[in-house]
């Protein structure tokens, strides 16, 4: 490059900026968000307590329920039916509400802002958050299974293995829906209302309350279309079979389908509120 009163060497490129964020920052900026958001998560002391300790309490709860309601020979103790159900439900409904709460403060904060300035991508920010909700949603299901299978007893046929990654899959996909859910809330009450909206229909429809074979049609039919269904089925296939059917395996494969769509939908409208 020429300038006046001699000559200086150029030996780097100038960098511009990828509109995709595709760099070699990327890697870096999505490491550092993660690690961000798992600090953020140990510094609020409630949520530990609601990923960690309310699932195995309840659980806990649950067996000092049923622990001397008889049931007939060859048949799933009840404790062992509504522990497959919890190990289920709470997952989804945890990381479902954390999610969508600790993201919408994000936005309020301003964080959320910020950081769509740098060339971190949308997918890379929601890899972030997703991986740092799945290593707590890990840490949830470990704690819950632990307590269930070696200190209540909890009885399955299947491996106590399929139980833990089917919750571990059920909280991804919690994490995917608080996502997608918080980019239509303008304050953390409004991401709250989303519960009942989202994951209400699929608790009462999933087969707990009433099973899903008796539904009238129509109801069936909604059902079908909503991901804890499935989860729920995986989870009575692994207490009932002592192998991985292929219904189970057909089940996860759907949850996870739900998870991954979720979390792209999540991608696609996460926008910045300031041009």
């Amino acid at each position: 490059m020429s300038v006046t009163g001699g000559r200086v060497p150029v030996r780097h490129p100038a960098r511009h900026r990828d509109p995709n964020g595709l760099n070699h920052f990327s890697l870096r900026a999505y490491r550092a968000t993660t690690v961000r958001i798992l600090r953020q998560l140990a510094g609020d002391h409630r949520s530990v307590a609601m990923i960690l300790a309310v699932p195995s309490l309840v659980i806990t709860l649950l067996y000092f329920m049923f622990v001397d309601k008889p049931h007939p020979p060859g048949t799933p103790s009840p404790f062992d039916t509504a522990c497959l159900v919890m190990l289920g439900v709470f997952p989804l409904i945890a990381m479902f509400l954390i999610t969508s709460i600790t993201m919408q403060r994000e936005r309020v904060s301003g964080t959320l802002e910020r950081i769509l300035t740098t060339p971190l991508r949308r997918i890379d920010l929601l890899a972030a958050y997703g991986t740092a909700f799945s290593i707590a949603a890990a840490a949830q299901a470990t704690l819950a299974c632990l307590v269930s299978f070696w200190l209540l007893g909890l009885d399955t046929a299947g491996s106590p293995a399929w139980v833990f990654v089917i919750a571990i899959i059920n909280a991804v996909l919690g994490v995917g829906l608080g996502l997608l859910c918080s980019a239509f809330a303008r304050t953390e009450f409004q991401a709250v209302q989303f519960m009942p909206l989202v994951i209400a229909p699929q608790l009462l429809l999933c087969g707990i309350i009433v099973p899903r074979d008796q539904l009238p049609d129509w109801l069936r039919w909604i059902s079908d279309a909503l991901p804890a269904s499935y989860a729920l089925e995986a989870l009575q296939e692994v207490g009932a079979h002592p192998e991985l059917t292929w219904v189970a395996t057909r089940d996860i494969a759907v949850v996870v389908a739900f998870a991954v769509v979720a979390l792209g939908l999540a991608a696609a409208t996460l926008r910045r509120r300031t041009p």
